[in-house]
């Protein structure tokens, strides 16, 4: 019996929780659904107010003149105010690493490293001999010639040496080579190597020599130089001849900040001098670097002509105090020969000597100033404007042995 009553029980129950289950969607989708509104009753359709209407999105209002005035004025204040205060920061010690190197100064031992190396074989076998004996003597001589010292400068060099290996008793090749060493320095040194400069005129400057040795260039690099020191500058392009000489003034002018004076093409060298001059006059100019044309030192009219460009630009207003002749150190004794010509016609004062970089053989140096007593006043060493410096002996001969 209570076996009956509990399956009856069961029963009950699982009846009671299928009915619940079976109810429960429908009374979730009941109260999902929204309530309908009872209808109105007729009297009052009406009187019942009128449904909203749907409202539009409100469009963004454009900005005024004023408004766009006074936001400009804070966004300005703002950036002042950003600037005084990176201003007034304390600016911060920078690294010993990050600290910019100074410029570098050109150095003849870094630049004449193909010298050195043409000079120090011909030295080689005279620094091998044990002795000092006439083979040694050849030798040497042999060395210095082929290092474009030249016949007459090598004489007179090696009648020194010899005088004074007998006064001081050198016997070995190691100590011939240092006298040599030294007796070139000695010889070197004795020159006036300053560029003259006279207050109170327009100094002129000529610049002279035969073509493709970089005499426009020249003239660049010594205006930097010139300007550089504090002087003003006016360069004359008095090589009227060649196509662009004067656009390549031009352009050196404008880089250094000098003033150009030119002619037409193919016009008269001297007027354009004449007129740089006059204008340096004029303006209280200190300098004026007049360029020439370049001409082949065997041609006597054209030599007539340089002369004749020296003269009017040694009239007052103005005088000539430097005649520059500029030379290729690769061109050897040609060079030499170049120096002579032009000497004798106009006085030259000075000698540029460019590409010494290249494989010049350094020699030359010592030829023109044995020679024609004409002092190397500049030397070239590189492209750029400051590749250009003064002449040094010492520093010269002690690349050349190194």
């Amino acid at each position: 019996m209570e076996i009956v009553l509990g399956l009856l029980a069961v029963l009950v129950v699982s009846g009671l929780v299928a009915a619940f289950i079976a109810a429960r969607p429908r009374r979730r989708n009941t109260e999902l659904e929204p309530p309908s509104a009872p209808p109105l009753p007729p009297s009052r359709v009406a009187d019942a107010p009128p449904a909203p209407k749907p409202t539009k999105a409100k469009r963004p209002s454009i900005p005024s003149e004023e408004e766009l005035a006074r936001q400009a004025a804070e966004v300005v204040a703002e950036a002042e105010a950003v600037l005084a205060g990176a201003r007034e920061a304390p600016v911060a010690e920078a690294e010993p690493d990050e600290v910019a190197p100074e410029a570098v100064k050109v150095r003849f031992r870094d630049r004449l490293g193909k010298a050195r190396g043409l000079l120090a074989g011909y030295l080689g076998s005279v620094r091998s001999r044990t002795k000092i004996d006439d083979e040694t003597w050849e030798e040497l001589e042999e060395a210095l010639i082929r290092a474009d010292v030249g016949i007459t400068a090598t004489t007179a060099l090696l009648d020194q040496l010899r005088a004074q290996v007998k006064a001081e008793n050198i016997q070995t090749s190691e100590l011939l080579v240092d006298a040599l060493k030294d007796n070139l320095k000695k010889r070197l040194s004795i020159a006036d190597r300053t560029l003259r400069i006279e207050p109170g005129m327009p100094n002129v400057w000529l610049f002279v020599g035969v073509n493709g040795v970089g005499k426009t260039t020249t003239i660049g690099k010594v205006g930097h130089q010139q300007v550089g020191e504090g002087r003003t500058v006016i360069m004359a392009a008095g090589d009227t001849f060649r196509a662009a000489a004067a656009e390549q003034l031009e352009l050196w002018s404008k880089r250094v900040g000098a003033t150009l004076v030119r002619g037409n093409e193919g016009g008269d060298p001297g007027a354009v001098v004449f007129d740089a001059v006059e204008r340096a006059a004029a303006r209280q100019t200190d300098l004026v670097l007049a360029d020439t044309a370049g001409r082949l030192h065997t041609k006597v009219n054209l030599m007539e002509e340089l002369k004749k460009v020296r003269r009017v630009a040694d009239k007052p207003p103005g005088k000539v105090t430097e005649v520059l002749l500029v030379i290729d150190a690769t061109t050897g004794q040609n060079g030499l020969v170049q120096a002579k010509q032009f000497t004798e016609a106009v006085e030259v004062t000075g000698v540029v000597l460019t590409k010494l970089d290249g494989t010049a053989k350094g020699g030359i140096v010592l030829a023109i100033q044995n020679d024609l007593g004409i002092p190397i006043k500049l030397v070239g060493l590189g492209e750029t404007a400051d590749d250009l410096i003064p002449f040094d002996p010492d520093e010269f001969i002690d690349a050349l042995f190194a």
